[in-house]
């Protein structure tokens, strides 16, 4: 299997939900994650790593 390794940063952060943008390619698109499937201690800002299904915080 060829998993892709994506880079994301927290655009912003609506309830239960975060709007992440693609940060290691040029698009304008926002991606919608629910926060159960993100670190916890992200905030709007935060650089995330998605990858083999699961995303760490960066930064």
């Amino acid at each position: 299997m060829n998993f892709e390794v994506m880079e994301y940063s927290v655009a912003s952060i609506d309830g239960d939900y975060a709007n992440l943008k693609r940060t290691d390619v040029e698009t304008d698109e926002l991606k919608l994650v629910a926060r159960a499937l993100l670190p916890p201690e992200i905030k709007e800002g935060s650089l995330l790593k998605y990858e083999m299904m699961q995303y760490v915080l960066i930064y």
